[in-house]
């Protein structure tokens, strides 16, 4: 039986020990966060790793104690972590991405005003490596929008800081948001993620000319939007195909934004949760099996 290292315990941990060990891959929990790890220690025998950690320092020290290959490996991960590049990638693919600026940390006051000016506002401010939309916020004018910059020079300014960079994107009016599930360059299922309420998504006018998005406007499960699954027409799966070509990533969310005039890819995700099995294709479970063998080859 194969030994697959799983380092996350949440969901998807949980959703795909018995479908996996039906396939003959054992599927054990190894922790790389909130613990010791002895550069000299032991983490046991595997044969694959099922994503490489999220805290990269100590995802490191995991990799080398585990002597694994990692569907999605760092490198991988990375590519998908940091927004702006995975952004860069895909338009330089050809692909359709919203119209983004990002925003190394510090610039001057005139850098950013001529960097708002480029949009129609609202405009959407957002970290390059946060997830599950936390730090995101849409401004409709330039002194909010320099206000949040602010904030950001506050945070960016402790030294310990890493990544001192954000992104100013294009506010995609009445988008539907769809999480594409790409497996080893295929299309897995979808779902269209939506608010509890539609018309709170709606935008209100707070002035002339101005458009605001109403709270609450992000589409996130955890932030309350539900995800029911969708049946994707082909140009959309092609999409979602296409972009995790582009990355190199074999275990890929992709998210796209739909209106009525254009798609964009939004973002994506290397480490995306494994949701119920009615929200993917059939045979979802055959192709991640195949995946974790071949990652183990």
């Amino acid at each position: 039986m194969l030994r697959l290292a799983v380092t996350t315990r949440a969901e998807t941990y949980e959703r795909m020990q018995d479908p996996l060990a039906e396939r003959s891959i054992r599927v054990t929990h190894v922790p790389t966060a909130e613990r010791t790890l002895s550069p000299a220690g032991d983490l046991g025998e595997f044969d694959a790793g099922f994503v490489f950690p999220p805290r990269l320092a100590e995802g490191g020290v995991a990799d080398a104690l585990l002597g694994v290959p990692w569907v999605n490996n760092r490198e991988q991960v990375l590519r998908s972590r940091y927004k702006a590049e995975t952004l860069a990638r895909l338009s330089a693919a050809g692909l359709p991405t919203p119209e983004t600026v990002a925003v190394s940390d510090p610039v001057g006051e005139s850098t950013l005003r001529e960097t708002f000016d480029r949009f129609d506002p609202p405009v959407v401010v957002k970290p390059n490596s946060a997830t599950r939309g936390v730090g995101v916020t849409a401004v409709a004018d330039c002194d909010s929008f320099l206000g949040v910059c602010d904030y950001l020079d506050l945070v960016h300014d402790y030294r310990a800081t890493g990544d001192r960079s954000f992104l100013v994107q294009e506010y995609v009016d009445d988008a539907r948001d769809y999480r594409v599930m790409v497996v080893d360059g295929s299309y897995a299922g979808a779902v269209e993620r939506r608010l509890p309420d539609p018309d709170d998504a709606t935008d209100a006018a707070s002035g002339p000319g101005e458009r605001v998005p109403t709270a609450p406007w992000k589409h996130n499960v955890h932030r309350g939007a539900t995800a029911r699954p969708v049946d994707l027409p082909t140009e959309l799966r092609d999409l979602a195909e296409s972009a995790a070509a582009a990355l190199g990533i074999p275990w890929l969310g992709v998210d796209l934004l739909v209106t009525d005039e254009r798609t964009v890819v939004n973002e994506t995700n290397a480490r995306p949760t494994i949701d119920t099995a009615r929200k993917y294709e059939p045979g979802f479970w055959d192709d991640v099996a195949a995946l974790v063998r071949r990652t183990a080859e």
